[in-house]
């Protein structure tokens, strides 16, 4: 039995699809009503992390989890890691971010993931950990704004990252899970090159054959943008974070999804046009994590 938290988010969702049906799947969930239709082989089991008694009822059976948590500066990690204590689970493939490998990046959500991955090697149950730069599904927040014809913007928008296609952080993820050979391995997983804002305004532009303009954000606005959706610590995070790829840390591409699934990363333009009728009518998934977007600043 495999146990897959974040089910109806970015990337837990893209795992449950892709997990063989030859083994039965359970997926925990705040919100049973979100999950959608699933597979015959997968169970849904309604808890969360700061229920014990619903973690200790969904790790029944289960021998390895898919585990993603949250909450910026909070303890499900260490709640969920309690919860595994006794039981049958002999590996945790945890989603975190490639920030944590980087030594100049302090912020707040950084911290939290180095606190979490720590929690996690010290637990003594076999570990990988995920540490992937942002989603390329992060763009689907300009879906509505270019399909208004009105222009998109972002902090630093010729700065580099070699973000990745959610759909490639959960073929590893099920390697992971279903292969020998990945326990006490930590993959930082990227695209293919590295793109910026405007790259990507343009690569959509090209693809719906319609200007995309672009206009530049300053940090005032990214600020006030940032503490409208996020807590003010999380706020200031992104805005580091901005920083460090502004500085050229987050332009590295890495080999890893390719040496671990046998074939390239897909391309920001890839992702782009399987993603494409979103921005042309504008009609946004009603949960972002629906058409694999999901905003990480890694």
């Amino acid at each position: 039995m495999i146990l897959v938290t974040g089910a109806t988010g970015t990337v837990g969702r893209e795992v449950v699809r892709r997990l063989p049906a030859d083994g039965p799947v359970r997926v925990l969930t705040r919100r049973p009503g979100r999950v959608g239709d699933v597979p015959g082989h997968v169970e849904v089991a309604a808890g969360d992390y700061g229920d014990a008694p619903s973690l200790e009822r969904a790790l029944s059976g289960v021998t390895k989890v898919f585990l993603l948590t949250g909450a910026v500066g909070g303890d499900d990690d260490e709640r969920f890691l309690r919860a595994v204590r006794g039981t049958d689970v002999r590996l945790i493939v945890k989603l975190s971010a490639a920030a944590v490998a980087n030594s100049a990046a302090d912020d707040a959500i950084t911290r939290w993931q180095r606190r979490c991955e720590a929690r996690l090697r010290e637990c003594g149950t076999e570990w990988t950990l995920l540490r992937p730069r942002a989603f390329m599904s992060n763009t689907l927040g300009w879906a509505p704004l270019i399909a208004s014809g009105r222009p998109v913007s972002a902090l630093y928008g010729t700065s580099l990252n070699s973000c990745v296609d959610p759909r490639d952080i959960a073929d590893v993820a099920v390697r992971a899970l279903t292969e020998e050979g990945h326990g006490g391995r930590a993959y930082t997983l990227t695209g293919p090159e590295p793109v910026s804002a405007v790259d990507q305004a343009a690569c959509l532009s090209r693809l719906l054959g319609k200007p995309v303009r672009f206009e530049e954000m300053d940090a005032a606005r990214a600020r006030a943008a940032y503490l409208r959706r996020h807590p003010e610590h999380v706020a200031e995070a992104l805005l580091q974070s901005a920083e460090q790829q502004r500085a050229g840390a987050k332009a590295r591409v890495e080999p890893t999804v390719e040496e671990v699934t046998g074939r390239p990363a897909r391309s920001y333009a890839q992702w782009a046009a399987d993603h494409i009728g979103f921005f042309a009518d504008g009609a946004v998934p009603r949960r972002p994590g629906e058409a694999g977007a999901g905003r990480r600043p890694e």
